[in-house]
């Protein structure tokens, strides 16, 4: 078994169709599709306010959308004239194997070997989650059956401009493909 870390690409384009953390998100055209790409949202709004660390209480959102019909679209613009709180950058993610099975030590052998920091794996994609806390894997609304996890994200490489789970947190977005539904928590 293998483990597919997510490794920082440098900046990347807000509207490119690649896997990517912030920028535009990618929305359905409509036309017939072959797979699916996920789309996370999640409420900054005075954190800690909206409970962004559950995967159903709302303060978070995980999207499933065909892959084949996918275009940039603009963020609507909200009432209160505050505008779309968006991540300070766009991080181009590039995918790297390692014959690790769990996700720190395919980090850490990854980040012996390329010289990096560790702050610049953005986490991994598939596999088993490593979680902080408590097993939360959530559970399907429609089939009742234990999603499956799609991504696994670390804050990343500049805490500047880091997306925000709490302070050193980590995040997970699950699916289940066969009912298309998707659910998206973090732990710290």
């Amino acid at each position: 078994m293998t483990t597919t870390l997510m490794t920082y690409a440098g900046p990347g384009e807000p509207d490119a169709l690649v896997t990517r953390t912030g920028g535009m998100p990618l929305g359905p055209v409509g036309a017939p599709h072959a797979g699916h790409v996920m789309a996370i949202f999640m409420c900054q709004n005075d954190p800690g306010m909206c409970d962004e660390w559950s995967p159903t209480a709302g303060g978070n959102r995980a999207l499933l959308f065909p892959s084949e019909t996918l275009r940039p679209i603009p963020a609507p613009e909200p009432d209160d004239g505050e505008g779309v709180l968006r991540l300070g950058v766009v991080n181009a993610v590039s995918p790297v194997s390692s014959p690790s099975a769990d996700y720190f030590s395919a980090r850490e052998e990854w980040g012996n070997r390329s010289g990096n920091s560790l702050g610049h794996v953005l986490g991994q994609l598939g596999g088993q989650p490593e979680w902080l806390q408590a097993d939360e894997t959530p559970t399907c609304p429609t089939c009742s059956q234990p999603m499956n996890l799609v991504a696994q994200f670390e804050e990343g490489p500049d805490h500047a401009t880091a997306m925000n789970f709490g302070g050193c947190g980590t995040a997970f977005a699950f699916a289940c493909g066969p009912c298309t539904q998707a659910a998206f928590l973090w732990q710290c």
